[in-house]
């Protein structure tokens, strides 16, 4: 029956109104018979810190190169590499800053006293700089150098933070005023404010001990910092104005100090004392009026008591209404069904016609045009370049639609005078297109104009994982934890349906926004001299290999590179093993936070994953299960495999036939 011929339909329609009136007095009869206030009065939630010095067993977490220095109990940073490191200290708990209901941010104040020096000279030039941070987590370590271990460039513009900066370098790319300024940083790298702290006597590299007073008063958006002598609060402050913020703020953030060094220069952050405290308003709950007291009645004196038989709840004649009123629309229905006529029929079929209508295709890879390219990363500019190799270099884009994205552009002379190899590099990049795993990058398209060659990929805003584990700063053992069982997942379907990565390595697994690892850069094209037999027979098992030298990677830390007159990441974690210590591979700028069973098995399964291939090598598909614990590992031979994976530590990768016979 058609909408209109059911609301003109008169007694339906009375019915209809009548009910619906009826049913919306019931609802409001009972809601103001249980209306309960949400909220009660306004409190203030305070929170208090004191930490007169600082030792390993309070409530500290300590990231990156961050210590606590047991000669004179004071947080340090960075504890031993002195050049390009970062580091964090942070109260483990999250404080209340903010209160969504108002949208106010809470008043604090806190006071540390803090000493920047160089230990190789008292005197001399040092660079870096110390941060009083409040950051949305507290597993995050910004980058070294000029980012103070505050942000990284790659999230900054999703990344909550508030700081003071204590700046003992110049950099003109973020706006710095000279080498000896303090800095308000919301949001950015890029002070919203900086005082140049000379002009107040204040010299942040003298090695003196000085003491930072930070006043925030939330609701008059107030913002004041004073910097003195330790313990002696100056008169005048070197910065008072009004600054909001709230837009910078959660709810609940992590308190704390973050400092760093850059590239041929030394210089170490202590904070010795520091006290904080925050108030921030609230609403109480009021709890409900109704009592046990209010349904019961005492007879008889009190020895006897019974229960007042209640009313008919109300919730039981909206019951009967909302029976009574399907009834009758089902009847009236049936009856109209009867009479139904010609224009009756053709309306039904024209209902059904556009209620199928076919639904829009799902998102595909498509191609661009070379302008669209050249436009996304303004004509291909040097600022654009996200890296290179020798086959390509990778700019980071932006669409018209706003889209960041990653374009990858092949050099024309790494494919053959003939062509085969671009024809089959295009034909291979149209068939991974099509691939959508939530741990693989998708292919947002192509562009093969003009003897371009140029594969489209989402952008990852965390980088590649290399960068984290080798620059950035320490990611935590639980993110590397969940990124090897993402790049184990990744491949595992990959493998499952016929096809191989063929270029596992750290720098072609990247971070998204909440760290889940994506397996994108995939190695298309071999060298000439593989056939593509050959290269089905062995491209999954190098996948497996190079994933084993990815998860040593991953626990450890290290490149799998070694440096000169140093062992090869590979060798040294077979010799660790056959000593029995392979434990002392964990990377321990970790801390005592890595979970022992965890890091135990992905150090089993990457060793594992090196094995020849007849000796016990898993399939991508029985490492998901051994990551997972769904089923214990194998037991590893106690002495190194005779011959391991033709794996060239200079390369990193599979060299010559010799792999077919692994």
């Amino acid at each position: 029956m058609s909408l209109h011929r059911l609301l003109f339909n008169p007694f339906l329609f009375m019915i209809i109104l009548t009910t619906t009136l009826t049913l919306n007095s019931l609802l409001i009869v009972e809601s103001s018979s249980n209306k309960k206030p949400a909220s009660g009065p306004e409190i203030n939630v305070t929170k208090y810190l004191s930490f007169p010095n600082f030792s390993t067993s309070q409530d500290i977490t300590l990231l990156g190169s961050a210590a606590i220095s047991t000669e004179n109990n004071c947080i340090q940073i960075p504890e031993n590499n002195l050049q390009y490191s970062a580091g964090r200290a942070i109260y483990s708990s999250p404080i209340r800053l903010f209160d969504p209901k108002t949208q106010t941010a809470a008043s604090f104040t806190t006071t540390f006293s803090f000493q920047i020096q160089n230990p190789e000279n008292d005197a001399g030039p040092i660079s870096g700089g110390l941060s009083f941070v409040i950051v949305p987590d507290e597993l995050t370590v910004g980058r070294p150098g000029p980012w103070l271990g505050m942000m990284n460039d790659a999230c900054e513009d999703e990344y909550k933070v508030v700081a003071v900066e204590f700046d003992t370098r110049m950099n003109p790319e973020f706006g710095d005023l000279n080498d000896n300024h303090v800095g308000i940083n919301l949001g950015s790298i890029v002070s919203t404010k900086s005082i140049n702290v000379s002009d107040f006597g204040v010299y942040l590299n003298d090695g003196k001990v000085h003491r930072a007073w930070i006043i925030y008063d939330g609701l008059m958006k107030l913002f004041e910092i004073y910097i003195g002598p330790d313990g002696i609060l100056p008169a005048r402050a070197v910065y008072s104005g009004n600054l909001d913020l709230s837009p910078y703020l959660n709810e609940y953030m992590f308190v704390g100090f973050s400092g760093s060094t850059g590239n041929n220069h030394t210089e170490v952050h202590t904070v010795c004392s520091w006290n904080f405290t925050s108030v921030s308003r609230a609403s109480l709950r009021v709890p409900s009026t109704e009592t046990c007291e209010s349904k019961i009645i005492v007879a008889n004196g009190g020895n006897n008591i019974h229960v007042v038989p209640s009313k008919t709840p109300t919730s039981f004649y909206i019951f009967v209404a909302v029976v009574v009123l399907v009834f009758i629309i089902m009847i009236n229905l049936y009856l109209n069904r009867k009479r139904k006529d010609e224009n009756y029929s053709d309306e039904t079929a024209s209902f059904t016609k556009e209620k199928h209508r076919p639904a829009p295709p799902n998102y595909r890879a498509r191609k661009f045009n070379f302008s669209e390219i050249s436009s996304a990363t303004r004509a291909f500019g040097e600022l654009q370049v996200l890296g290179s190799d020798t086959r390509s270099v990778t700019y980071k884009g932006t669409l018209v639609n706003g889209c960041n994205v990653a374009v990858k552009r092949f050099y024309s002379k790494f494919f053959s005078s003939r062509g085969s190899e671009r024809r089959r590099l295009i034909k291979e990049v149209k068939l991974v297109g099509k691939i959508r795993h939530p741990n693989i990058v998708p292919i947002r398209g192509w562009s093969f104009d003009r003897q371009e060659t140029i594969v489209v990929y989402n952008f990852a805003p965390n980088g590649s994982l290399d960068k984290w584990l080798l620059g950035f700063g320490v990611l935590p053992w639980t993110r590397r934890f969940k990124v090897v069982k993402d790049v184990a997942e990744a491949l595992s379907y990959l493998h499952s349906k016929e096809l191989a990565h063929k270029n596992v390595k750290a720098s072609s697994v990247f971070l998204d926004i909440s760290f889940r690892a994506l397996v994108g850069d995939f190695g298309f094209v071999l060298s000439s001299m593989e056939s593509t037999r050959f290269e089905s027979l062995v491209s999954q098992k190098v996948d497996v290999f190079e994933f084993g030298v990815l998860v040593l990677e991953v626990v450890s830390g290290r490149a799998r590179r070694s440096g000169p007159g140093e062992m090869d990441l590979l060798d040294l974690a077979w010799a660790m093993h056959v000593g029995g210590e392979k434990g002392k591979l964990v990377d321990r700028r970790m801390g005592p936070v890595v979970n022992p069973d965890q890091a135990n098995r992905a150090l089993e399964v990457g060793l594992m994953c090196t094995l020849n291939d007849n000796k016990g090598r898993p399939t991508m598909e029985e490492v998901v299960e051994y990551l997972n614990f769904e089923k214990p590992v194998p037991e590893l031979p106690r002495t190194r495999p005779v011959s391991l994976f033709p794996y060239s530590s200079t390369t990193g990768l599979c060299s010559g036939y010799s792999c077919s016979f692994k």
